[in-house]
């Protein structure tokens, strides 16, 4: 009845879930801390293992490709070797084919010259006869005179053809020749009317640059000439109102236009740039006051950098009196510390020999080592 009622509810399967992640990275965990190579290297490995990977492939890449361009490379060399052994085999049968057709249908008694020429034409005609029971004609006697006149005939027939075929051909060759001397030198006369007109449309052209030229010549002298004459006239302005301006009564200062209508003791300062004598007492007195506070300014600067001076050599001085104070703490330091060390090391030394005399007797074996590093917490 109590397994009946056991029930699997979502939150046990979440915990379930829960605890087999914390499982799986803490036997992940393990595998990190204890892999003596990625603890000695320091660096992450699964990245170095993808890079690894990645190299891999991609010279299995390239080994591919290689043996692929090799295997395109043999493939296009048996062919070529296929299509030249295909090639000499078809020579070889044409070569054959024309000694066949030779042997066929060009025999030397099928020449057209053959009757003529033939030495043992009068054996032949004796075995044809029949046991040689034809008679033997007297010397000097042409039997064959009609069939060698006939063939004579239609041989300077067949020559006679032949020649007006040449002739005719001949014909055709000087008029095609003649047409295409005829066309050449139309040819040549186009391609020099050609040249005529582009050396006279250059000459045009050039005619023409000439003439821009030279206007844009004469229009630039005459815009110097313009500006140089505008200059001088400007200079000739200036220099008339510099000479105005000097003369006038403004820069020359004449006390004169400076009387106000209001009375003596007023100036127009609009008419008149001068001084009266009081006001340049006034700044006679005012720039002497000026040195003098000067002067007095410099005079405390150069004090107080006296006092500054003497301030840092006291400064430096106490310094190294410190220095060489701390100096002589530090070699009686030194000299205590090494003397404490040194009866440390005593200590240690008599300490040890007791131990292992009295305390380290037994070994330790692999159990004792087992027992560390079973859990990566």
């Amino acid at each position: 009845e109590t397994e009946m009622y056991k029930l699997e509810l979502p939150a046990d399967r979440t915990q379930a879930a829960h605890l087999e992640r914390r499982r799986n990275a803490d036997v992940q965990r393990q595998e990190r801390i204890f892999n003596a190579k990625v603890r000695t290297i320091g660096v992450d490995k699964e990245a170095l293992d993808f890079q690894v990977k990645e190299k891999n492939i991609k010279e299995d890449k390239e080994a591919r490709i290689l043996k692929a361009y090799a295997e395109d490379l043999i493939c296009a060399d048996k062919v070529a070797c296929l299509l030249e052994q295909r090639q000499k085999t078809d020579v070889r049968k044409l070569c054959r084919a024309t000694d066949e057709f030779r042997h066929s249908y060009q025999k030397p008694e099928d020449r057209r010259e053959f009757d003529l020429n033939d030495p043992e034409q009068l054996k032949k005609e004796a075995a044809g006869d029949g046991s040689g029971q034809r008679l033997q004609g007297l010397l000097g006697e042409d039997l064959t005179q009609k069939e060698r006149r006939r063939s004579q005939q239609e041989q300077l027939r067949e020559w006679s053809l032949q020649q007006q075929r040449e002739f005719k051909e001949a014909r055709e060759d000087q008029r095609a020749a003649a047409l295409d001397r005829l066309y050449d030198q139309t040819r040549v006369a186009l391609d020099n009317c050609a040249l005529e007109l582009q050396k006279i449309q250059e000459e045009t052209r050039r005619a023409v640059a000439v003439s821009i030229k030279d206007f844009n010549l004469a229009k630039a002298a005459d815009r110097a000439e313009k500006k140089k004459l505008e200059k001088q006239q400007e200079e000739e302005d200036n220099q008339v109102e510099i000479s105005n301006l000097l003369q006038g009564d403004l820069l020359s200062e004449n006390p004169e236009q400076a009387a106000s209508i209001l009375g003596p003791q007023r100036i127009r300062p609009d008419t008149w740039k001068g001084l009266r004598p009081e006001d340049l007492q006034e700044i006679t007195n005012f720039q002497l006051q000026q040195a003098q506070d000067k002067m007095r300014a410099k005079a405390e600067e150069r004090k107080q950098e006296l006092e500054w001076d003497r301030y840092q050599v006291s400064c430096a001085r106490a310094a190294l009196l410190l220095e060489r104070q701390q100096a002589r703490l530090n070699k009686q330091l030194r000299r205590a510390q090494d003397n404490i060390n040194a009866k440390l090391s005593e200590q240690q030394r008599a300490q040890r020999k007791s131990l292992e005399k009295e305390v380290y007797t037994n070994a330790p074996d692999d159990r004792y080592f087992a027992q560390f590093n079973t859990t990566s917490r």
